[in-house]
C-alpha cells in the first residue's frame, strides 16, 4: 500500500551532471505547540537513524540537555555530537509512527530521514526521479 510519493529536487550541477536529491515532506509532532511541524527531508537509506539540525529541537519543544542522550558519531565529515531522543511522533502521508531522532549540534546540514524504525519498516523505491514509500 503506497503511503506517499515525492519528486526528486534538483540541487545543482556538478562535474558529473545534474544533481537531484530525494526529498520528502515529513510531519513531526511538536509537543511545545501541540501541532504538526512539516520538515522537508532527504530520504537517506544510508543514514542509520533520522537526523535533524539543532534548530528543530526548540521548534519541537525538546530540551537537548534534559531529554536527550549525547553521543559521538562518525561519518564522512568526521565526528559529531548527536543528541538522541527516544521516540518522536512522525507522519508521512497516511502513515504514522513514533521513531528515534537525533539532533546535530549544527544547522548547516539537511534533515535526513533514516532507517531505524522508519525506512527499515517501509518499502522505499527510487525510480525515475521519484521516491515512493509503501507499507
Amino acid at each position: 500500500m503506497r503511503i506517499a510519493r515525492f519528486s526528486f529536487t534538483k540541487i545543482g550541477h556538478g562535474p558529473l551532471g545534474d544533481i537531484f536529491r530525494p526529498y520528502a515532506d515529513v510531519l513531526f509532532f511538536a509537543k511545545k505547540t501541540g501541532a504538526w511541524l512539516s520538515i522537508n527531508m532527504v530520504v537517506d537509506s544510508g543514514a542509520d537513524y533520522t537526523l535533524l539540525p539543532r534548530r528543530y529541537a526548540a521548534a519541537l519543544g525538546i530540551d537537548l540537555g534534559r531529554e536527550c542522550v549525547a553521543e559521538t558519531t562518525l561519518g564522512v565529515g568526521g565526528s559529531e555530537t548527536v543528541y538522541l531522543y527516544k521516540k518522536l511522533p512522525v507522519r508521512i502521508g497516511n502513515w504514522q509512527k513514533e521513531i528515534p531522532v537525533g539532533f546535530l549540534e549544527r544547522d548547516d546540514i539537511p534533515a535526513l530521514l533514516g532507517r531505524l524504525d522508519c525506512l527499515e519498516v517501509l518499502k522505499v523505491t527510487f525510480q525515475n526521479y521519484k521516491t515512493t514509500l509503501e507499507k
